[in-house]
């Protein structure tokens, strides 16, 4: 396991360079390791977790720029630094602004300056690497929230659909309910008339007709009442025959709600069965 925070690759043709930069980074928490040329080089890139090159420009067979330019297409993550002359900085410049290069360093380079450079070209490094690990984080939370909004959207357009086909249920519901040939009244377990249809309007022979709101003492007498709490206790179908209302007879089924609405009402559903009432001996 390596017990460094980071490895530092040098490559230089000149062996005294090689040991001079040894000797500087001994001390320093880095491992280090060495390249006399360029195909060298990569041969240890590929065999290690290299974190910074430095390399000199003035080589055989590979030019230090040349050797970065590779470094940058095979490890792109890999910070590139060359050491050269004064008489090199233009072609170095170059490099530095098409990218091959992260910065220069000049020979004869001051013991303490490289050892500076060297360690905040290092922090540059990690500050890289962090800002890609949170960018790679937030396109993850990004896709992740993404996901979120398409289920989101896809339950909101189930639920939109369902609650279409149950508006779609309700309104036939109620056209059904309004063209029953029956007159059909619905009544809350208080008693309050809190649903009627059409027919229920020809109940009371143009008399002024049964209301939404009123109660069902107030136009029916108590053996309806009475039957109507059977249904809610019992919670199972009553009828009441022969009930005469206004100048008609009628049968009267009372049919308790059930489900989530179980003992909340009642349906009442009058078949007129005579226009008056039996004469009896």
């Amino acid at each position: 396991m390596n017990e460094h925070q980071h490895t530092v690759l040098c490559v230089d043709d000149e062996e005294n360079i090689l040991h001079s930069l040894k000797r500087l980074l001994r001390k320093e928490d880095h491992r280090f390791l060495t390249a006399s040329s360029g195909e060298e080089g990569l041969k240890l890139l590929k065999e290690n977790d290299v974190h910074l090159v430095i390399t000199d420009q003035r080589m055989p067979e590979m030019s230090g720029t040349e050797f970065l330019a590779k470094v940058k297409d095979e490890h792109p993550d890999v910070l590139r630094v060359v050491l050269t002359g004064y008489t090199d900085v233009d072609s170095i410049t170059e490099s530095i602004n098409t990218g091959h290069i992260f910065k220069f360093f000049l020979k004869p380079w001051n013991d303490q300056n490289l050892k500076l450079e060297i360690k905040q070209a290092l922090e540059q490094y990690d500050l890289i690497q962090a800002n890609k690990g949170l960018n790679a984080k937030v396109v993850e939370q990004n896709e992740e929230l993404k996901k979120i909004n398409e289920n989101l959207e896809r339950l909101v357009q189930e639920r939109t659909k369902d609650l279409e086909i149950q508006n779609q249920a309700l309104e036939l519901s109620h056209a059904i309910l309004e063209d029953m040939p029956l007159p059909i009244i619905g009544v809350s377990a208080e008693q309050m008339i809190v649903m009627i249809n059409r027919e229920v309007q020809s109940l009371l022979n143009g008399k002024e007709g049964i209301e939404i709101g009123k109660m069902l003492s107030d136009y029916f007498s108590s053996d309806v009442e009475e039957k109507m709490n059977e249904a809610l206790t019992s919670n199972s179908c009553q009828a009441l025959k022969g009930y005469q209302l206004s100048e008609r007879i009628y049968d009267i089924d009372l049919v308790p709600l059930s489900g989530r609405f179980r003992g909340k009402g009642v349906i009442l559903a009058l078949r007129a069965v005579a226009t008056q009432r039996p004469v009896t001996n």
